[in-house]
């Protein structure tokens, strides 16, 4: 059994490359042979956002504070909330983040296919993004 104690890994901001915003990631673990899951705990403040990005297997989202949003190419923005369980299928265009008032924060959970996570995409525009959210 390993444990990795709280604290012990650096936190890192959002590189501005993939991020809009304030964003902080912590690592909680790397995919280690011969699994292929790795997770982090990101945080978004209000405003902050993924760019446009896929994944090659499959994401998921733990909400674990806050409120934010989520949105699928082509699809409406959606509000998201602590305790609610987001799962991004293989290949789907989608971004993530703060509400434009209130913060967010989640548990991103993806495999990867030969050594790869996440395909980043364009930015999220302002247009994009502060688009009205459609319920449920």
């Amino acid at each position: 059994m390993e444990i990795k104690q709280s604290g012990t890994q650096a936190s890192a901001k959002g590189p501005a490359e993939y991020f809009t915003g304030n964003v902080r990631v912590d690592p909680l673990f790397a995919a280690a042979e011969p699994s292929r899951v790795s997770a982090a705990l990101v945080t978004f403040e209000p405003g902050a956002r993924t760019a446009w990005h896929t994944h090659p297997l499959c994401q998921r989202l733990v909400v674990t504070a806050g409120c934010g949003w989520v949105r699928c190419w082509g699809g409406p923005k959606r509000e998201i909330r602590a305790g609610d369980v987001v799962v991004c299928p293989p290949g789907e265009k989608h971004w993530h983040g703060g509400t434009a008032t209130t913060g967010m924060s989640h548990i991103a959970i993806q495999e990867a296919l030969d050594g790869k996570v996440v395909e980043w995409l364009e930015k999220v525009s302002d247009e994009e993004y502060l688009v009205a959210p459609s319920a449920g």
